[in-house]
């Protein structure tokens, strides 16, 4: 086989290979206009071509070389990005590339078995992935929900929480202000960029390819949830909610209006998205909608070159900054800023 690097954001025979292969959101080309778009990232994808030319395999990829070291992520920000291959001999073709620049590698598999099977990669660590099966009819979908969900449902009904599609940057920026607030108070993390979301709106809900949902109260915004569309599933990517209104249950409202409109638009799988393993409480949660679990695999390549000194002071500062921006006596404002500033080191 040959095998190509190329540009998964503009190469027809990436988009080919999507066709053939079962593919997710985070391969298609908006989700790497997105990452390069926000954090300036070289995204990149090597494809095996068989003897008439035609792409049967391939495998994106980022290249870092930052403050905290080289290293390849495939891909940054992504709950998972499995290789697009069928057997362990197309696995061989497109990660051995990747393999013999001896940079530490990383890789979150879901659907791909092939790789766990390298003995070249460690297992790092492992997520819950949740889905909800969307082809029985909605009664049937209902029926299926958690007793506590189906309460909380009607409970945000009674409440009168309205849950529209939003339609302008003021609603973006509403969203963004939660999703900000939570990261940082709840958390005690910093948040991606505010351009991140402008640019999933840009590429993705303007393109006619995802929907951000807005739940309000009394005409005030006191949630939301970011809907990406690719293939034959709708993918629950974003959530953020008002503590103080979580009574009112926007949130489940939420997720059952997505499943409605997952269904109205003909998809067949609700991609619930990762937790990680030590998040029992949102686990639980998932499970009240889910029809699936999974398990992502984090796989790891560690290579034999030793982080420099400034590399290793680095990567032991990004968590003390973090601590220092998500303080309460920070102003959400700076808070931003932070994330602004050090988001993209955490690749």
């Amino acid at each position: 086989m040959d095998v190509l690097c190329i540009d998964p954001r503009s190469n027809p025979l990436w988009q080919q290979l999507l066709t053939q292969q079962k593919s997710s959101v985070f391969h298609c080309p908006a989700w790497s206009r997105v990452l390069a778009d926000t954090y300036g990232f070289d995204i990149q994808a090597f494809v095996a071509l068989d003897h008439a030319g035609m792409p049967i395999a391939g495998l994106p990829f980022c290249r870092f070389a930052d403050i905290t070291g080289e290293r390849i992520v495939t891909l940054p920000f992504s709950d998972y990005c499995d290789p697009l291959i069928r057997t362990a001999e197309e696995w061989s073709h497109v990660s051995e590339p990747l393999l013999s620049l001896g940079y530490p590698f990383l890789m979150r598999c879901l659907h791909n078995q092939h790789p766990l099977t390298d003995n070249r990669l460690t297992l790092a660590k492992q997520a819950k992935w949740h889905g909800i099966d969307l082809q029985p009819d909605l009664d049937h979908l209902w029926q299926g929900l958690h007793d506590s969900s189906k309460r909380a449902i009607k409970k945000a009904q009674r409440d009168a929480v309205l849950v529209r599609t939003a339609q302008d940057e003021q609603d973006l920026r509403a969203f963004f202000a939660m999703h900000l607030k939570i990261r940082k108070h709840k958390y005690h993390l910093l948040a991606q960029p505010y351009s991140f979301f402008a640019n999933i709106w840009r590429h993705f809900v303007e393109a006619g390819n995802g929907a951000l949902m807005i739940a309000t109260y009394q005409d005030e915004v006191i949630g939301g949830t970011f809907f990406l569309e690719w293939g034959d599933t709708l993918y629950y990517k974003f959530n953020a909610s008002i503590p103080m209104h979580l009574d009112h249950r926007p949130n489940d409202l939420l997720i059952w209006q997505g499943i409605q409109y997952g269904k109205a638009k003909g998809y067949k799988l609700f991609d619930f998205g990762l937790s990680d393993w030590d998040e029992e409480g949102l686990v639980r949660y998932k499970r009240k909608f889910a029809t699936e679990e999974k398990t992502i695999s984090f796989l790891r390549y560690v290579s034999n070159r030793v982080p420099t000194r400034q590399e290793q002071q680095a990567r032991e500062l990004l968590p003390a900054l973090t601590q220092l921006f998500t303080d309460a006596s920070v102003s959400d404002h700076v808070t931003e800023e932070a994330g602004n500033l050090l988001y993209r080191f955490f690749a």
